[in-house]
C-alpha cells in the first residue's frame, strides 16, 4: 500500500512515515521546505518532494495530510477530485494503531519526554516497542520505530485535536495548562479536549494522572463516570499512588529520587541523567505505567536511570570556548522557567544567557504577561521576532512589545535570528550557559555558536 504524507518534513508526519516504511508500505510525501527531518525519512526510503504539486501523489491509495495543511492544498484537491481518500494525522493514527497496544501520554508540557521515558525503558526491557514521539530519543537516534512488540507507544498532541483519534488502552496525562488560543479560544475549551480524550480510553483501560496538577486531577471524576482505572502520582501530593521521596539535584548532572507506592513503604532509588525537577514526574510517570503493565518497578528504575534524553529538551550539544550550548524547544511560560530552573541545579555557578524565539502570534499574544515574566533566572535574554509558523503575520504585534514588558536589565530585542550568533560571540565569555529556546527555525543559533566557538579552540 502506499502512503503519501502532505507535511511529511514535520514532527509528526516523519514519525509516522518512519513507522510506515518499517512496517513495509511504501512511503512519499511533500513538505514546502526541505529539512533534517524530510532529508532523515528519504535516507529511510520515502520519496520526497520538496513543493507541493498535484502529480506528487501519483500511485498513492491514501493521503494523510498534517493539521497545518488546508483543504485548499493542491495535493488535497487533486486526491479529492480523483477520490483517494485524505485523513487528517488523527484519524489515520487511529486506523494505524487499532491491533496495538496504545499507551498514550498527553499534557500541555512533558508529554515528549515521558512518551519517550516509557518507550526508551520497554526497549531497554526487551519489549521491542513501536513507538512514535515528539523528539529524537538519543543514543536511538529516531522519534519513532515500528517493533516486533505488542506495545505502541505514542505522544497524545492535545493540537488540533489529534489525540481524540486514539483509543489507549493506557492514558497518561501530564498536566494540564492553556495552549494552543489559535484552536483552543478559551481555557475551559481546552480542558474540554482533555475531558474528551478521557473517554476515548478503553473502559478496561487505565488512566494516569499528576497528583500535583489540579487542572489534571479534575479529570479523576470524569474517568470514574467510565468505569476507567484512574491512578496518580507526584511529589507533592502525599495521597499518591506513586510518590517521589527525598528529591534532590546532582549539580552537573541530574535528579536523584526514590520512588514510593501506596502499598509498599519500600523506596526505590533512581538517578537522573536529565536535569529539571519536572523529569523527576516524567520518571514517575513512566515507572508507574511500566508498572501496571506488569514488568516491574526494580526493571523499569535501572532503566529510567540510563535514559539518554530526548532530542531538543535541554539537549546539550557540548561546551565550546568555555561556553555550554544547549537546545530546548521550549514554547511556553511555563517551561521556559521550569528549563531555566533546571540549568541553575546543573550548572549553579554559570552565568545564563537565554535566547527566545517566540513561536505564533496567538501563543505570544495570549500569554504575554506569562512570557513577560518567565526569565527571571537568565542573566542575560535575547528575544528575536515571532516565528509565524502556521499563521499570518501580524503587523500590528513584535516581540519587542515582550521585550519592553520585561522587568529586568540585560534584555535584548534582535529581530532576525541570522544577527543573533554575532552578537552572541561578541558578548559571550568562558564559563557562561546559552540556551537557545524555539520550537520553530533558531535552533540554527545554537548551532551557528557551538560550531563557530569550536573552530575558534
Amino acid at each position: 500500500m502506499h502512503i503519501h504524507l502532505v507535511g511529511i518534513g514535520g514532527t509528526g508526519l516523519s514519525a509516522i512515515a518512519r513507522v510506515l516504511l518499517e512496517s513495509g508500505y511504501t512511503v512519499s510525501g511533500s513538505d514546502m521546505q526541505d529539512s533534517a527531518l524530510a532529508q532523515a525519512v528519504q535516507k529511510a526510503g520515502a520519496q520526497v518532494f520538496i513543493g507541493h504539486a498535484a502529480e506528487n501523489i501519483a500511485g498513492a491509495d491514501q493521503v494523510v495530510r498534517s493539521s497545518a495543511i488546508p483543504d485548499e492544498n493542491v495535493e488535497v484537491q487533486q486526491a479529492y477530485q480523483i477520490g483517494i481518500p485524505v485523513l487528517k494525522r488523527a484519524d489515520f493514527l487511529g486506523q494505524l494503531m487499532e491491533e496495538r497496544y496504545c499507551i498514550a501520554v498527553a499534557g500541555t508540557h512533558g508529554k515528549t519526554t515521558t512518551s519517550a521515558m516509557i518507550a526508551w525503558t520497554l526497549y531497554k526491557l526487551g519489549q521491542d516497542p513501536s513507538f512514535i514521539v515528539g523528539g529524537v530519543i538519543n543514543t536511538l537516534m529516531t522519534n519513532a520505530r515500528s517493533g516486533k512488540g505488542s506495545y505502541f507507544v505514542i505522544e497524545a498532541d492535545e493540537y488540533d485535536r489529534m489525540f481524540l483519534g486514539l483509543k489507549p488502552q493506557v492514558a497518561v496525562i501530564t498536566n494540564i495548562e492553556y495552549d494552543h488560543p489559535d484552536i483552543y479560544p478559551s481555557p475551559e475549551d481546552f480542558y474540554k479536549a482533555f475531558r474528551d480524550f478521557v473517554n476515548c480510553i478503553n473502559p478496561d483501560g487505565l488512566l494516569l494522572l499528576c497528583g500535583d496538577d489540579a487542572e489534571a486531577l479534575r479529570l479523576k471524576s470524569v474517568a470514574q463516570k467510565t468505569g476507567v482505572n484512574t491512578l496518580t502520582y507526584g511529589i507533592r501530593n502525599p495521597d499518591v499512588d506513586y510518590r517521589a521521596r527525598n528529591v534532590y539535584s546532582i549539580p552537573g548532572s541530574g535528579f536523584s529520587f526514590d520512588l514510593s507506592t501506596a502499598d509498599d513503604q519500600k523506596a526505590i532509588t533512581i538517578e537522573l541523567n536529565v536535569p529539571g525537577e519536572y523529569n523527576v514526574r516524567n520518571a514517575l510517570a513512566a515507572a508507574a505505567v511500566v508498572d501496571q503493565i506488569g514488568l516491574g518497578l526494580q526493571e523499569a528504575a535501572k532503566a529510567l536511570s540510563e535514559f539518554p534524553g530526548t532530542g531538543r529538551r535541554f539537549d546539550e550539544l557540548g561546551e565550546a570556548g568555555g561556553v555550554m550550548v544547549i537546545d530546548d524547544y521550549a514554547h511556553h511560560p511555563t517551561e521556559i522557567r521550569a528549563t531555566l530552573s533546571a540549568a541553575k541545579d546543573r550548572y549553579p555557578d554559570r552565568e545564563l544567557w537565554a535566547v527566545w524565539q517566540p513561536h505564533t502570534y496567538s501563543r505570544t499574544q495570549a500569554l504575554f504577561d506569562a512570557f513577560a515574566a518567565s526569565f527571571e533566572k537568565a542573566d542575560h535574554v535575547i528575544v528575536s521576532e515571532v516565528y509565524r509558523s502556521r499563521e499570518p503575520v501580524d503587523p500590528n504585534f513584535s516581540a519587542q512589545q515582550v521585550v519592553e514588558a520585561m522587568p529586568k536589565k540585560n534584555v535584548y530585542f534582535i529581530a532576525s535570528i541570522k544577527d543573533i550568533p554575532d552578537f552572541l560571540l561578541a558578548h559571550l565569555k568562558p564559563n557562561d550557559v546559552l540556551l537557545v529556546f524555539s520550537a520553530g527555525d533558531a535552533d540554527w543559533v545554537s548551532k551557528q555558536v557551538y560550531d563557530r566557538l569550536s573552530q575558534k579552540n
